[in-house]
């Protein structure tokens, strides 16, 4: 694996950005990095692309960045704004043809099969049913996609325990308050560091910026981006007070490692 991209299809927090009813600076802001729909990347490697997460805007995102194909879904966690875009995932099915691998722990796909049981059912052949088909790969330790080594990162999201990925020299750990002192073992090393940084207030269950930022300095990555943000960031003002190295991402932004 000589070169890898990472895609941000989405980089903004649950309530997505604008929020509903909102009209502060950020929601009504010009900038097209300030509209930030709910999270979700693409890692591409060779002939691989392997989906992080399905939000809510799967079929937007995919069609708004010229994703044809997913050859894997890994997911972090099964809270609504990761993976309620999952009955898109029938596209990818119709047009490779077959099934989908979708690689998650057992909490995680506890919460799938509790939204989208039918997804991984096996499907009747004679039944011309237009839905996902799906094959859980149950995550119980490191794992490989198209040849690749994806590692699991265990994090914390508030009292709940999710996973981040490293693949290679790229790590991507959103939606997270708090990293156990094994898991900064994984993520030495970096070129490219993906961060939870909500806002700048405290959070319960998210890391605010200035946290972000000291984790950041700790795991000393060469570029670390901040994702997972609410409208309390502007896109550019923040940028401009954040140290060098570190950068929120945005919608749409390619990460060459």
């Amino acid at each position: 694996m000589d070169t890898m991209e990472l895609l941000f299809l989405g980089t903004g927090t649950s309530a997505g950005i604008p929020m509903i009813g909102c009209h502060c600076p950020v929601c009504s802001s010009s900038d097209p990095r300030d509209k930030r729909m709910r999270p979700s990347a693409v890692v591409s490697y060779g002939e691989t692309r392997v989906l992080i997460d399905s939000s809510p805007e799967l079929r937007l995102q995919c069609v708004g960045n010229g994703i044809d194909m997913i050859d894997a879904v890994v997911y972090t966690h099964g809270h609504a704004d990761h993976i309620m875009g999952l009955d898109d995932l029938r596209r990818f099915n119709a047009l490779k043809k077959g099934p989908l691998d979708i690689w998650a722990d057992e909490l995680t796909h506890t919460a799938l099969t509790r939204c989208f049981g039918y997804a991984f059912k096996e499907p009747e052949p004679d039944l011309k049913v237009f839905r996902p088909h799906l094959i859980w790969r149950k995550i119980e330790g490191p794992f490989e996609i198209g040849g690749v080594t994806w590692t699991p990162v265990p994090l914390f999201h508030g009292d709940l325990p999710i996973l981040g990925f490293r693949v290679g020299r790229l790590a991507y750990c959103t939606d997270v308050n708090r990293i156990p002192e094994s898991s900064f073992e994984l993520l030495k090393g970096l070129d490219v560091l993906v961060l939870d940084a909500l806002q700048h207030k405290p959070h319960t269950t998210h890391f605010s910026v200035s946290e972000a930022v000291d984790v950041a300095g700790r795991i000393g990555a060469r570029e670390t981006w901040f994702t997972h943000i609410a409208h309390a960031l502007a896109h550019e003002a923040t940028n401009e007070a954040l140290p060098a190295g570190v950068r929120l991402a945005h919608d749409g932004l390619k990460v060459s490692i």
